[in-house]
């Protein structure tokens, strides 16, 4: 690839947003970010009609999006349309997330997300596993029936994925720590969801290596004076906290608190996105039951909630609109912090020399005009 400059618009870097500043790109990575008045006059321009480019989205829990649901399609065409329904909403890194399931379809999904890696699929960064080592006291949209104990057996299949993130979900008050340590001594990411855990357990699972929680709010105990349980966990021993920023899995308020409490640095935007993403058609099947998407929200017929019409750029203009940020905080949670949680912060998620060139050009209302993964049009 050529060297490029991207001008035109307002850019986000770490030390903050430039004007009259161009991001140069040269074979796939950030090359220097420098002032328009000090680019060679022979180098290739790109120019951008004004608005703000900010570092590439990065979700980490995405079951579907493109009429494609993970679990129903654990392919390497399914995690193709996955990523590529996702791509026009600015998300430039994902993990393909799997809803509890039998370990065989765990086997096929991890199987098809290495084959997504290894053919160069744009965005694929590993692969997140939604149970099924939950609690089935807050099964939520899960099939409590697929749910089962987190043994070493399942361990050597959770740590099988070579090159990619491997991040699972599970509930750890029902994980021994041992196992635990075992599994995260791997270098899988763990994250607590679907969970009844206490503060205390929450605590020891902390220092068996969990580092997340997954969408925070949802599927746990609420915090209690004396009982914190996870939230209070969440807040207290500075994990890294997923959150739903739709407008319907959690109060503005709740979501205030929340960044008051832990800072941007440790809240990050996920979608929790299902097939109806990038799709016309706004209903699918998920375990026999039919799923309704409607105002961004998916519901079974019963009401329970069953992830979201969400996109990371809603996802951030929600956040801005919600919870009352700047776009700098909003983008911060849509990439820098995933990036670090999945250990990915120095390759990703900042407008950085020698960063891989993921980018998103937002227009003034912070829709998407542009996209680029390692510096090619997504």
């Amino acid at each position: 690839m050529t060297a490029q400059a991207m001008t035109g618009a307002r850019v986000l870097t770490p030390q903050g947003w430039l004007d009259n500043h161009a991001v140069v790109v040269d074979r796939a990575r950030i090359l220097e970010v420098t002032a328009v008045a000090r680019l060679s006059p022979g180098l290739s321009r790109l120019h951008l009609d004004g608005g703000f480019l900010v570092p590439g989205f990065i979700d980490v829990q995405v079951n579907g999006g493109g009429g494609v649901l993970l679990n129903d399609q654990p392919t390497l065409e399914g995690v193709r349309a996955i990523a590529a329904a996702h791509r026009r909403f600015g998300t430039t890194a994902l993990l393909p997330t799997l809803i509890s399931d039998d370990l065989e379809v765990v086997a096929r999904a991890i199987a098809a997300v290495q084959a997504a890696m290894a053919e160069g699929v744009p965005g694929v960064v590993g692969l997140h596993l939604e149970g099924p080592f939950l609690n089935r006291g807050k099964p939520g949209i899960h099939d409590a029936a697929k749910f089962r104990a987190l043994d070493p057996a399942a361990v050597d299949l959770l740590s099988s994925l070579t090159g990619g993130v491997t991040l699972v979900t599970l509930a750890p008050e029902l994980v021994e720590p041992s196992i635990l340590q075992a599994l995260t001594g791997r270098g899988v990411v763990v994250s607590a969801g679907h969970t009844l855990a206490t503060y205390d357990q929450m605590r020891s699972a902390v220092d068996a290596g969990l580092t997340g929680v997954t969408h925070l709010f949802n599927a746990m105990p609420s915090f209690e004076s004396r009982q914190p349980g996870v939230v209070g966990a969440a807040l207290d021993l500075g994990l890294t906290c997923g959150l739903i920023v739709d407008g319907h899995h959690v109060h503005p308020a709740a979501l205030r608190i929340a960044l008051s409490a832990a800072g941007p640095d440790h809240l990050m935007l996920v979608t929790d996105a299902m097939p109806t993403v990038g799709s016309a058609d706004k209903h699918f099947t998920l375990g026999g039951r039919r799923i309704v998407a409607e105002d961004g929200t998916c519901r079974a017929e019963d009401g329970t909630m069953a992830g979201s019409d969400l996109d990371m750029a809603l996802a951030v203009r929600n956040a801005v609109r919600l919870m009352g940020v700047d776009l700098a905080t909003a983008s911060a949670m849509a990439s820098k912090t995933p990036a670090r949680f999945l250990g990915l912060g120095d390759r990703i998620g900042a407008i950085e020399p020698g960063r891989r060139a993921d980018l998103v050009h937002l227009d003034t209302a912070l829709e998407v005009a542009g996209v680029w993964i390692g510096g090619a049009p997504a």
